[in-house]
Formats: C-alpha cells, sequence, structure tokens
C-alpha cells in the first residue's frame, strides 16, 4: 500500500500523471536557489539549454558563466569561487562531468571539501538515442567513492528541484544526478525530502522483500509493489535518493523487517547503488539481495522504453527479481 503519509500524488496510477524530466527540476531549483542566496553562481560547458541553466542565465546573467566545452576548466574554476565564498553549480552531461573531469573535481573540489554543486545531466540508458557513449552508467560509482562527495539522485522532477535547493545550502561538494527522459512525476511539494534521510513510498501489511531505489526507475518499483499485492506477496519501498552518504538505518530496519532486498537503479550494478546498501547489510544485517541495473556492459541506441525492456529494469523484472530474492530467503531458511 502507498504510505500515505510521504503525501505522493493522487494521480499515481493514473493514465494522465504528470511527465517531466528531473532536469527540469535542477533548472526551477537552481532559479529558487539563486534568489535565496546572492552567493549562488552558474557554470555551464556549452550546454545551457539541455540541462535547463537557461533560467537561471537569464535572470542572473551576471552570475552565470559559459565556460565553452571546457570541463575540466570548469570544476577548477568553480573550485576558486567557492574558495572565495560562493556557491557554485557546474552543469554538463555526466559522460563529461564527471566523466572526463574526474581527477579536477577529485583535486581541487572534494579535496578541499569546498561545496562546489556537480549536476550531471542526461545520466542512465534512458538518454535512448545518444547511444553508449552518453548513457553514463558509471557515474554513481565514481562519485560515491570520493570523500567528502554527497552524492543525490532524484526520483523525479519535483524531488530534482528540492534536491537542487537543499544542496546549495549544505555547505558541501555534492553530485546530483539527472536524466533526460520524461518520466512520471509522483511525489508533490509535501512529499517529505530530506538529503541523507531515506523515504518509505510503499508499505504493504506483511512485507516479504523490500525494494531499494533511487531515481526516476522508483516509479516502476511501484508498479511493480502493486502487480505483487495481486499474487498476495508485500513488499517495502524504499526511495535512497541520497546515495552518500548512505541511510544505513533506514536500510538495515527495511532488511531486518523482510528478510531480503532487491536493488533498483539505472546505472551498473557494480559500485552503484546495489554496491553501497550490500555493504551496509554485510556490515550490519546479512540478507539475501537481488540487483536490477546496468548488467556490466555499456548500452546502445534505442528508444528509452526499447532499452530499459531490453536491460531487464521495467516493472515486470522488479517483479522477477522480488520473487526469486523471496526463495532465496524461503531456501535458505
Amino acid at each position: 500500500m502507498l504510505n500515505t503519509k510521504v503525501y505522493l500524488s493522487k494521480k499515481i496510477f493514473n493514465e494522465d500523471i504528470e511527465l517531466a524530466p528531473t532536469r527540469n527540476g535542477y533548472g526551477k531549483g537552481l532559479v529558487l536557489a539563486g534568489e535565496k542566496d546572492e552567493r549562488v553562481v552558474a557554470l555551464c560547458a556549452d550546454l545551457t539549454e539541455s540541462t535547463r541553466t537557461d533560467a537561471f542565465a537569464k535572470k542572473f546573467p551576471d552570475r552565470f558563466i559559459e565556460v565553452g566545452v571546457a570541463e575540466q576548466a570548469m570544476a577548477t574554476i568553480a573550485s576558486g569561487m567557492a574558495n572565495y565564498g560562493k556557491i557554485p553549480f557546474i552543469a554538463s552531461y555526466a559522460a563529461f562531468s564527471p566523466g572526463r573531469n574526474w581527477e579536477q573535481i577529485r583535486t581541487t573540489i572534494a579535496l578541499n571539501d569546498l561545496p562546489v554543486k556537480i549536476a550531471g545531466h542526461h545520466a542512465g540508458i534512458s538518454v535512448g538515442p545518444d547511444g553508449a557513449t552518453h548513457q553514463m552508467l558509471e557515474d554513481i560509482a565514481l562519485m560515491r567513492a570520493m570523500p567528502n562527495m554527497i552524492v543525490v539522485v532524484p526520483a523525479d522532477s519535483v524531488e530534482g528541484r528540492k534536491a537542487t535547493i537543499a544542496a546549495a545550502g549544505n555547505g558541501k561538494p555534492t553530485y546530483l544526478r539527472f536524466a533526460r527522459e520524461k518520466t512520471p512525476v509522483f511525489t508533490t511539494d509535501k512529499t517529505l525530502f530530506k538529503i541523507g534521510e531515506a523515504l518509505t513510498l510503499w508499505e504493504s501489511e506483511t512485507p516479504q522483500a523490500a525494494i531499494i531505489g533511487a531515481g526516476p526507475l522508483l516509479y516502476e518499483a511501484l508498479l511493480a509493489a502493486r502487480e505483487l499485492e495481486k499474487s498476495h506477496i508485500g513488499s517495502v519501498i524504499l526511495n535512497c535518493h541520497t546515495v552518500s552518504p548512505i541511510d544505513e538505518r533506514a536500510i538495515v530496519s527495511v532488511a531486518r523487517k523482510c528478510g531480503a532486498v532487491v536493488t533498483l537503479e539505472e546505472h551498473q550494478i557494480n559500485g552503484g547503488l546495489g554496491s553501497a546498501v550490500a555493504e551496509v547489510l554485510a556490515r550490519n544485517w546479512p540478507v539475501p539481495i537481488e540487483f536490477v541495473g546496468m548488467p556490466n556492459s555499456f548500452g546502445e541506441s534505442g528508444q528509452p522504453d526499447e532499452l530499459l525492456e531490453k536491460y531487464k529494469m521495467k516493472a515486470e523484472h522488479i517483479v522477477e527479481a522480488v520473487k526469486k530474492v523471496i526463495k532465496r530467503k524461503t531456501d535458505r531458511e
């Protein structure tokens, strides 16, 4: 059953549910952050419109810098600005930032613990026709391994806006991951959001498995949970939007309650959210785990839905993973 305490959209399972890319939330949140704090500045690497930085550039032209195709320079310029009191947001495709400028982010931003916000756009397989080179599927692994770095993966455009505003005020290096494709907007202005705190979206009366995910694929998890209920299989869905620092308490709690876990992410299974969850459980409460994500493969050109189907990240595949992990739990008992 949906957790009504978190105020999800009333249209959550309707055909006319609102669709919007999570990057739209970045654009709106950046303007709001700029209105709230004049120290907020924005830099972009020749992708101002695609990354939705254009609204900020129009409203605050004196606080916007177009650096061109120079992601490494963008990171180092931002680190200097942060060192002198600014709150810089740098935006590009995730394949280029942090893909191309990881070393500069590491050395000039994270090592010095400077509050630069790295907005990685067009992440995941759902970039679709852009193909394997632009389908960044390794960025969470790259960034969560970096000391001092906060890593946040918004579930929809509303959460994307909240994450951007929250990042502006957290005083830390922060990576924000955004998608290109329009996806269901299932949270609302009232839905709880706090960096570092996971949120329960769904909880059956007798849950047999926990689905822990981040990003737009959480909507597929909700569809899967509804389908599982028809077979009298209960579940819990945990929105683990903050991958680093991860909410260990919430993860251990649902693992203890259910005894089995499925992780879900539009990212390589190796090194991403699934790995982070597995590390938490290995230290605290080992249970059977199944991983839904990119299976150690690069992507390919295609329509987003076709690719999610091919690489088994849709609701039907989550259902299969839940049934598999429950069987493993049962066999072990």
